[in-house]
């Protein structure tokens, strides 16, 4: 435990926020307050506006540059009203800024260095009464400002720093790790960062935390952690089962080996085009990828689409025989084009943290085959002869079947089979036919899936220079 502290000690350091960086904060956000207040003062309804998020909580880890200010209206103002009224102050208050939408349009824009989220928000009575998914952020701000003391507050940054360190944090669709505000009810629930880590290396999921003791539904997710503000929510709901065994797995091994590299983000460089070729001489497998336009639409509605899409893919590859060792959903672009869930909250607060954050124009689905070619004929086997119903059916079907290419029926054993033509003998054949569009595609995915390029073999080793990236995290994937 001496050598665990002594890393944490030293981490702290780093992380935490300097006294100069929070002053400056607190005086940015105090002068946008004021002028958000200005404009809210020449509309024609009432509202106030609040501070939200972790740089109002003070649970930000140091060098973030997000400040949230929610612009709360009447719960009786109709949509349109907020919106239009809301997009007025955000406007008014960032003159350089541009609309963004979630569930409502919203105001992002920048100032004096920081990113500034300005968004509108119903002031409903409690979180079960939303009319949007913004209403809640207020609640969730105030229940635990009232509860994370300064010794809780370093643990959440230390939290923070580790979740990033291992490639988890981040709460939109693309990551599906840990959002701010889950990090934090963990490190309140548990009563600090090494109590949580110590918590975590011996779970046995599902694992289900209730702050409150209110929930009012059960979950099936993994990890589940009742929104002590709204008890119909889990709040890890977009925690997938991989992050959290990557959390576990990193909490035993800092727990066993302190290190301060598991709290530096791994920033990989791209393999280049020799590299890739090099890993594919020494796997022995053959790789296949479906490139196409990626679909113009943020990164939380584009990641669900080309998962489903590669699951069709990855299905359709093995019931044809040709046995998917591994695959992966890829992008040309380093970062997000954005969440599309809660602008600005503390559930999508600094989800966007990789370098190089960027629009993908393109976008792949990547899978690595043990078998590529397959023989022309594949065995289709019928019932028992016994069966006589179900057996004189089968054999009556293809008794008179004059193709050629066809074999039998015969006996083998006690039952009917025929050997008839492989629909598709190589993967190639598959991959550009119509039956690999017949698959569950994205809504968006799909018409630009029609106008597709396929690549086998070291072909895929052109992709390089635009998927670098995630390549090499496909080739020299870590835990």
């Amino acid at each position: 435990m001496d050598e665990l502290e002594a890393v944490l000690s030293r981490v702290r350091e780093r992380v935490l926020p300097e006294p100069e960086e929070r002053e400056r904060l607190r005086e940015t956000a105090a002068t946008l307050t004021d002028r958000t207040r200005e404009a809210i003062a020449d509309l024609p309804v009432e509202a106030d506006v609040v501070q939200v998020g972790s740089t109002a909580r003070g649970t930000w880890v140091a060098g973030d540059r997000d400040i949230d200010l929610f612009v709360r209206f009447d719960a009786d103002l109709d949509r349109a009203e907020l919106e239009e009224y809301g997009l007025a102050v955000g406007h008014a208050v960032l003159p350089d800024g541009h609309e963004e939408f979630a569930e409502h349009p919203y105001v992002k824009g920048s100032y004096e260095g920081f990113d500034v989220d300005l968004v509108p928000c119903h002031d409903v009575e409690r979180a079960a009464e939303l009319v949007s998914a913004v209403d809640r952020t207020p609640f969730h701000d105030a229940y635990l400002s009232a509860r994370l003391d300064d010794d809780l507050t370093a643990d959440v940054v230390l939290a923070k720093a580790f979740l990033k360190g291992i490639g988890a944090y981040g709460s939109d669709l693309r990551t599906e790790g840990f959002s701010g505000y889950l990090t934090e009810l963990l490190v309140l629930e548990l009563g600090g960062f090494v109590p949580l880590v110590e918590s975590a290396r011996s779970w046995h999921p599902p694992v289900e935390f209730d702050p409150e003791g209110h929930a009012e539904r059960t979950f099936e997710d993994p990890l589940v952690v009742v929104d002590p503000t709204d008890p119909t929510r889990n709040v890890a709901a977009v925690l997938s089962a991989a992050n959290l065994a990557r959390f576990q797995h990193y909490a035993r091994e800092l727990l066993a080996a302190p290190s301060e590299a598991l709290f530096e983000p791994d920033d990989p460089e791209p393999l280049d085009s020799k590299e890739v070729r090099a890993h594919l001489d020494r796997r022995g497998t053959t790789p296949v990828a479906v490139v196409f336009d990626a679909p113009d639409v943020v990164d939380d509605q584009l990641w669900p689409q080309l998962r489903r899409s590669l699951d069709g893919i990855v299905g359709g590859l093995n019931e044809r025989g040709f046995d998917v060792l591994r695959a992966r959903a890829m992008t040309d672009a380093a970062g997000a084009r954005g969440a599309a869930g809660t602008p600005g909250t503390s559930d999508a607060e600094e989800t966007d943290e990789r370098d190089g954050a960027g629009e993908p124009t393109r976008a792949a689905l990547y899978a690595e085959l043990e078998v590529t070619e397959r023989p022309t004929v594949e065995r289709h086997e019928g019932p028992p002869v016994a069966v006589r119903k179900h057996a004189a059916s089968f054999y009556e079907s293809y008794v008179d079947d004059v193709d050629p290419d066809t074999y039998g029926p015969f006996i083998d054993g006690d039952r009917y089979v025929v050997e008839r033509e492989r629909e598709f003998a190589t993967v190639r054949e598959y991959l550009e036919s119509d039956a690999a569009s017949d698959i569950a595609l994205g809504a968006q995915v799909e018409p630009a899936f029609d106008d597709r390029d396929v690549l086998v073999g070291e072909a895929v080793a052109t992709l390089a220079p635009a998927f670098g990236r995630p390549l090499r995290e496909f080739y020299e994937p870590r835990p």
